[in-house]
């Protein structure tokens, strides 16, 4: 069977062409040797169970590992505390079921655990059998538990963290797991922002006394929540291992896939590019090298894989990646949406030019963060990648309150006068903007300019490339005062500095900023679009040479 890229589920050596996880592996087991006790949160397809599962077997040699999957339990598993022991013991007696190095004695013990239907079995009596289990075993036992934060009784599995944490404790006197991990997106530490908010199932305790069902649901939602903020699982170490490909990794996959396929790809140029677009994000990554391998050989001008595996080709893939539904993306705006003040943050972050400070005790921020939308970065929050950029800027800029601006119907109109000879007469773009801004917007505040002013030029360039090109903004050279946007159309690309106007310096320093930029992109023209408040400004469209670089300079 041939290897394919895999976006779906698990990657199986065997069968899916993966990055290397050895050197992952080995700073996770330093981990578990120490006795650590942690979890993996990441976002949504950024390869947990992957890394689990090769875990697994990267551990056995030296442990007995109890892999367990909270997906394969159902939500009746956790509508009470027995039948949480019953769906636990159940899942673990599978995970060991061929473990010679588990006595038939546990096993026999655990499939009592898991049958057995009275109140008389709890927890406790769960624990009991964990322990004298790791007290009786030849190897230390780590436990892995996947999907977590699938749990949908959270009381039931705060109870069951509470038990893991007080064995922990007191583990230098009573026998417990060599150490406990577990995986999921949201953070154990913070199972508060993982809050139901339907009605939460009544625990049998809470219900005595108590026959108003509005009465029981506010009661129990006061202890739920009271719960939430008091996690018990704050015993665990931090986990900072990256989960992120990096190129050499992606250098890797790809030398692979080049051992079976001959495409004549350069490995380091192509791998290079993937990590700028994608950071190293998993499934952006292998979603890309899968739209290469799979969908751009059947279209032209990409005939045969060998053209397809070009700087060209990425460019085409990204196009099409940024264009498709995915799990990924429809999970991401499902989350803007649920948290209205993560979207704000990520508006002013995208268009209004203003850092946001790094602030781990701010909620918003905090899951930003948990989510992997975002990423800290010497103190500030930067969009995690460029195609979770790219496509947040779409979302935003279609909005309907926004997709009806005059400037954007404008834009679509005269679109294809903005292209000559099939390259993007970025010029003109800007003359027209000037002069359709001018006319639209030119009464507006200072303030006005300043925050949306930027936010107006994507959206009259937006109709002209769509479809055919592709943005994204330089997270380098973002500030409240310059952006970089860096237009990629048809394997041209143009860089068109967007700045808020400070005066004959600063604007100089910019123009050569801006020719240092094209320098390292091997560029020789580039553009500048200036907001200028001085009432004795010239709008209009001006030619600089700097050196051997030309600058064209728009000024609003």
């Amino acid at each position: 069977m041939a290897k394919i890229f895999n976006v779906t589920g698990a990657c199986i050596p065997t069968r899916h062409y993966m990055v290397d996880p050895k050197s992952r592996l080995e700073e996770i087991k330093r981990m578990v040797d120490a006795g650590d006790y942690f979890s993996i949160n990441r976002g949504r397809q950024y390869g947990k169970t992957t890394t689990m599962r090769a875990l697994t077997q990267y551990l056995k040699e030296s442990y007995v590992v109890v892999s367990l999957d909270f997906q394969k339990m159902t939500s009746k598993d956790f509508m009470d505390e027995c039948a949480f022991v019953n769906g636990l013991a159940r899942e673990v007696g599978k995970a060991v079921r061929r473990f010679l190095d588990v006595s038939d004695l546990q096993k026999e013990r655990l499939r009592e655990l898991a049958v057995n239907r009275t109140d008389f079995f709890g927890l406790a009596e769960l624990f009991e059998c964990f322990s004298e289990w790791c007290d009786e075993s030849q190897k230390p036992i780590v436990l892995l538990i996947d999907e977590v934060d699938t749990a949908s009784n959270n009381q039931v599995f705060l109870d069951f963290l509470a038990l893991l944490r007080a064995y922990y404790l007191d583990r230098d006197v009573t026998p417990t797991f060599q150490s406990v991990i577990l995986a999921g997106v949201y953070d154990i530490r913070n199972l508060k922002r993982k809050i139901r908010q339907t009605e939460t199932p009544l625990r049998q305790g809470l219900e005595a006394g108590y026959s108003n069902r509005e009465k029981n649901a506010s009661r129990w939602n006061a202890v739920d929540e009271e719960h939430k903020q008091n996690s018990p699982w704050n015993i665990a170490a931090d986990f900072n291992v990256s989960m992120s490909f990096s190129a050499d990794d992606i250098a890797g996959m790809l030398t692979l896939y080049e051992a079976d396929y001959q495409t004549g790809m350069d490995i380091k140029v192509i791998s290079g590019m993937l990590y700028d677009y994608t950071s190293g994000y998993p499934f952006l990554v292998s979603r890309l090298c899968k739209l290469m391998d799979e969908t751009l050989p059947a279209a032209e001008p990409f005939k045969y894989k060998a053209d397809a595996w070009t700087a060209e080709g990425v460019r085409e893939a990204v196009k099409m990646l940024l264009s498709e539904k995915n799990t990924l993306f429809d999970s991401m705006f499902g989350k803007l949406n649920d948290y209205p003040e993560m979207k704000y943050k990520i508006f002013t972050l995208l268009f209004q030019g203003q850092p946001v400070t790094y602030n781990a005790d701010d909620p918003a921020i905090d899951l930003l963060c948990m989510f992997g939308f975002v990423k800290e970065d010497r103190g500030t929050l930067q969009i995690a990648n460029r195609i979770f950029e790219t496509r947040l800027y779409n979302y935003f800029l279609a909005r309907p309150n926004v997709r009806e601006e005059e400037i954007c119907r404008l834009a679509s109109r005269d679109q294809n006068q903005f292209v000559q000879n099939g390259f993007l007469d970025m010029k003109h773009i800007l003359k027209k903007f000037v002069e359709y801004f001018d006319d639209i917007y030119g009464n507006q505040n200072e303030r006005f300019v300043e925050e949306d002013g930027r936010r107006y030029f994507m959206l009259f360039l937006k109709p002209v490339i769509n479809g055919t090109g592709n943005y994204y903004v330089e997270s380098r050279t973002r500030n409240q005062e310059r952006t970089d946007l860096i237009v990629d159309y048809r394997g041209a690309q143009y860089i068109i500095e967007m700045k808020i106007y400070r005066g004959n310096a600063y604007n100089e320093r910019g123009e050569k900023q801006l020719s240092d930029y094209l320098e390292h992109y091997h560029l020789q023209k580039g553009y500048m679009l200036s907001f200028n408040f001085n009432k004795k400004k010239k709008p209009g469209v001006s030619e600089i040479v700097l050196g051997d670089k030309l600058l064209i300079e728009a000024v609003v």
